[in-house]
């Protein structure tokens, strides 16, 4: 069966939504209101809501990047037909809510601290890792009418004091890992990029392709339901029990039955999904506005030559960049909690940001703004695991910002382990472990908005002013 609902027929979306004391992310919600779900056109054809129990070989939950990627290299490498469970729409949580920049990497962690956690022979085949896995992305932007823009990613210092760190990242990457990164002055990231006030140099790498990320998943949509995936929208689990060691999925209209399940629910996972879960993510917001299309004025006046990706060195950094119809795009974590998130200064801190970088945009219309949440892991790391060898439970999780890219092969990597394949490279640490609690535990969970709100404020100070 080959559906499309009508878009009246979706449930309001909810701006409020927190994943931390929401009863779930909902049912049949329409997109938040992005300049993705806006341009990406016509959604494709579904398999509409779970209608009467249904078993299933492999069921995976959530239809963003990762779990539609599981779903196809499941059908493509493995013969799995696998059953997609979407409480929403298709590609409703993090995946239509990005900013579309894949970047070869993965998590929050600088290559230099890979080898300072765990030494420069595991850093190495990290990365050996990481790039394969950029190149998965690559190959299925390939086939995907997406709007890629390649040419690599440009890491903006926006303080003198981060050339020093921008620079040892520079040598980091070409002595160990023979990246083609290097350095750029304040002059010529003006001349040969974008006039970007805050640029005081930048370090540029080689890799990076920005894309328009609904369209990307829209595509993955296709592959695995012509490899034979099912993907029912409106079907959030409800319910979840293990007997004999088959899994029962209740949805709203019916029990869905297998002997695996991909966990794929990014910063959306609903609490109390299963236990291997519990206060293993931490989500945050990550607030995102577009521009209207820049005048040719406008443009000559920002000097914007690229369409690369962008990001800063603040810790709350910015990320942004110009779209193909001439729009810039920025974004920025802000706000601590769903109920807060509506607050003006949340947009403010975006049309600022944006007016101290290019400040012949200042008073520009903003066209599209909207939020959503990231699912960032204690350590900072992403994990694609089987957290308990005695169940056949498996996730993908904790990208940190870091997922249009990486979420790819993550995807194949989770059909590789749930297809029972062994991988010489399962032994990094982005395989062998499950996600970690916080440090302090599991008893500080209700504590830590109180910690973010306290560490935000810190990293402004550090930022801007120390």
């Amino acid at each position: 069966m080959s559906i499309t609902t009508p878009r009246e027929l979706f449930a309001p979306y909810d701006p409020a939504y927190d994943p931390l004391v929401s009863d779930g992310p909902g049912r049949n919600r329409d997109y938040a209101p992005t300049y993705w779900a806006a341009t990406a056109g016509p959604a494709p054809d579904d398999d509409g809501p779970v209608a009467g129990d249904v078993d299933a070989d492999v069921v995976i939950i959530g239809s963003g990047f990762t779990g539609l990627a599981t779903a196809l290299f499941l059908a493509e490498e493995h013969g799995i037909k696998a059953v997609v469970l979407e409480a929403n729409r298709v590609a409703w949580g993090c995946t239509s809510r990005n900013g579309g920049q894949g970047q070869n990497a993965s998590g929050r962690l600088y290559r230099s601290q890979w080898i300072e956690r765990w030494g420069l022979a595991t850093a190495k085949r990290l990365d050996a890792e990481i790039r394969y896995g950029f190149q998965t992305f690559k190959d299925l932007v390939a086939t995907a009418d997406c709007e890629p823009q390649g040419g690599g990613h440009l890491y903006i210092a926006h303080r003198a004091k981060k050339l020093a760190f921008l620079e040892n990242e520079t040598r980091v990457m070409r002595d160990h890992f023979g990246y083609d990164a290097r350095m750029l002055s304040a002059d010529e990231v003006r001349s040969r990029y974008c006039d970007d006030r805050d640029a005081h140099g930048a370090m540029h790498e080689p890799e990076g392709i920005c894309v328009h990320p609904l369209k990307l998943a829209y595509s993955y949509l296709k592959r695995a339901r012509a490899g034979g995936a099912r993907v029912h929208p409106s079907s959030p689990v409800i319910g979840w029990e293990t007997k004999n060691g088959v899994h029962h999925l209740k949805t709203p209209g019916g029990t869905v039955r297998a002997r695996a399940v991909g966990i794929a629910t990014g910063a959306y996972t609903a609490p109390g999904l299963h236990p291997t879960l519990k206060n293993r993510l931490f989500p945050v917001l990550s607030n995102s506005s577009v521009t209207r299309p820049l005048t040719d004025a406008e443009l000559k006046a920002t000097n914007f030559l690229t369409h690369e990706a962008i990001t800063d060195t603040r810790t709350l950094r910015f990320y942004y960049r110009l779209l193909p119809d001439k729009r810039v795009q920025i974004g920025s974590r802000s706000a601590i909690t769903g109920a807060d998130a509506h607050r003006d200064a949340h947009y403010r801190l975006l049309v600022d940001g944006l007016e101290r970088k290019f400040p012949a945009l200042k008073g520009i219309p903003i066209d599209y703004s909207w939020w959503g949440w990231v699912d960032v892991a204690h350590d900072m790391m992403p994990r694609i695991v089987q957290p308990d060898a005695k169940q056949s439970v498996f996730y993908a999780l904790g990208y940190g910002g870091n997922g249009v890219s990486f979420s790819a092969h993550a995807g194949r990597r989770m059909a590789q382990r749930i297809a029972g394949h062994d991988d010489a490279m399962f032994d990094l640490p982005i395989y062998d472990s499950p996600l970690p609690f916080p440090a302090q535990g599991e008893w500080a969970a209700p504590f830590r908005r109180l910690g973010q709100s306290m560490l935000y404020r810190w990293y402004q100070l550090r930022d801007e002013v120390l």
